[in-house]
């Protein structure tokens, strides 16, 4: 049988045909790297390609298949990771100019993982830089456009791993979610986003923005698919202190599963004035699917909501200058080429090689991580973080899941000026999250002016597969997007 637009097709059904014979990898792979030679001029999704490296493992595949040698969970699907998920031969930039030349020299534990179970990485998206952004104008390469409208925002910081999957030129994108930049990006390309329970997955290999915050999560066309990546990328890593031990349960197991009597909040707090009525209307039709599926939703409070932006806006900050001082022209990555002394040699390279979004949040950070103002700033924070952590094991030892939307509005207009303190505001449903360290995933719960909104799930620490089963089970009710054809 010929496909002749593979692309269109699941993780799961690539990998269905391939294991059938239906499909080689080498065929998979070069429908993927044909549809990217097609659109990636107008989306921009990646930072670079492996284009003869990731055919010439294609063929290897279909030489251990041949040979009848035992297959891995992914073998047939390609995949892409974000540019500060390191891979040992491959540049990895984090999208900034001061890593512009840097090539990995291991792999991160996720990209073993995806080796060990016979995926195929066929390239590196874009990002913000460091990961600090939500639009991908931050990155040192070029901005990333929305698949839906090429004028807009794809959202970020993972802006690129969406919108590949949106553009249909991948199937699944790893990125990293430190306040959203998961889930957000997801919304507003109109495809599945999870960032699951901090510890969840090794962080072995990510670059660090926010080390208490910062979680690795999968975008994807369908639950089902970010179901399948889970069961590979989770679990225990000798190389991170920080993750658990907790078996990694399977979570295809999740899918297609009732959902009568789920009980599930609403937050009273996220329906603020602000929200985008139309938006609004989409989590509506949501709750009454719900309801039709027979779950119960009840109103909740998260009372400390309103402080999880500035205390995020503490915190990551804080993170962010301790880990990005390794970054100083002397061990790896860019040097400044006209300097006096060892400390002209640290300013020149850092404030040539950071952008100024970077060097604007090492300079809060430092300030309040200062002699005079660690008290009344970052101690304070963490206390409220404390307590936005409470709200949630609260508000979950009455409901299983949470539901609110993802972002107060649809994908802006990449023209569009916003101030810092606005593009922070556009994380204001997501940033709870990361500090309470709960799972949360985004999928698309309608459109608003033709353009995708999306719907957040919030559940228990380590509770992946309720997320998932509820997620899949609405999916299947309202039905999928028709992703863009960009033709």
């Amino acid at each position: 049988m010929v496909y002749n637009n593979l692309y269109e097709l699941t993780a799961k059904e690539l990998r269905d045909k391939f294991l059938s014979d239906e499909l080689s990898a080498v065929e998979i792979v070069n429908s993927f790297y044909e549809r990217i030679e097609k659109v990636e001029d107008k989306i921009k999704s990646f930072v670079s390609l492996r284009k003869d490296i990731a055919i010439d493992e294609a063929k290897k595949l279909d030489e251990k298949k041949k040979n009848g040698e035992k297959l891995g969970r992914l073998a047939g699907i390609p995949i892409a990771i974000k540019d500060n998920i390191l891979m040992e031969g491959q540049k990895s930039t984090s999208c900034s100019k001061i890593l512009e030349n840097y090539i990995g020299i291991y792999d991160s534990t996720v990209v073993k993982k995806l080796k060990e179970e016979d995926a195929i990485i066929i390239g590196i998206t874009n990002m913000d830089e460091f990961a600090m952004g939500s639009t991908t104008k931050t990155s040192f390469h070029h901005m990333t456009s929305n698949p839906w409208d090429l004028d807009r925002v794809p959202g970020g910081s993972s802006g690129g791993a969406a919108a590949s999957v949106a553009a249909q030129e991948i199937p699944i994108s790893l990125g990293s979610d430190t306040g959203g930049s998961v889930r957000q990006p997801a919304s507003f390309c109109g495809v599945v986003g999870l960032k699951p329970t901090y510890g969840r997955i090794s962080r072995y290999g990510l670059m660090a923005f926010a080390s208490s915050l910062d979680q690795i999560g999968t975008l994807a066309k369908t639950v089902e698919d970010v179901a399948i990546c889970m069961n590979v990328i989770a679990g225990a890593d000798d190389y991170d202190a920080t993750v658990s031990k907790k078996e990694v349960p399977d979570y295809t197991k999740f899918l297609n599963k009732d959902i009568k009597g789920l009980k599930i909040g609403l937050p009273k707090e996220y329906f603020i004035e602000g929200l985008n009525t139309e938006i609004k209307n989409v989590i509506d039709n949501s709750v009454k699917a719900l309801r039709e599926l027979g779950a119960e939703v009840v109103e909740v409070s998260l009372p400390h909501t309103k402080y999880a932006v500035p205390t995020y806006y503490v915190l990551a900050p804080a993170e962010a200058s301790s880990n990005l001082a390794r970054f100083d022209g002397i061990r790896y990555g860019y040097r400044a080429k006209d300097y006096t002394d060892l400390e002209s040699l640290y300013v020149k390279t850092r404030s040539e090689g950071f952008g100024a979004e970077v060097k604007r949040r090492i300079m809060i950070g430092t300030y309040v991580l200062s002699a005079g103002f660690y008290d009344a700033y970052f101690k304070k924070a963490q206390k409220v973080r404390t307590l936005i952590k409470q709200d949630f094991e609260n508000v979950l030892n009455k409901v299983d899941v949470i539901l609110t939307p993802v972002a107060p509005s649809v994908a802006f207009k990449l023209s569009d000026t916003k101030t810092p303190i606005e593009l922070y505001l556009e994380d204001i449903f997501t940033i709870s999250a990361n500090l309470a360290g709960v799972p949360a995933i985004s999928l698309p719960g309608g459109l608003v002016n033709n353009l995708p909104v999306g719907v957040q799930f919030m559940g228990r620490p380590f509770d992946e597969e309720t997320l998932i089963k509820v997620a899949d089970a609405l999916e299947k009710k309202i039905g999928r997007l028709n992703l863009p054809k960009l033709d």
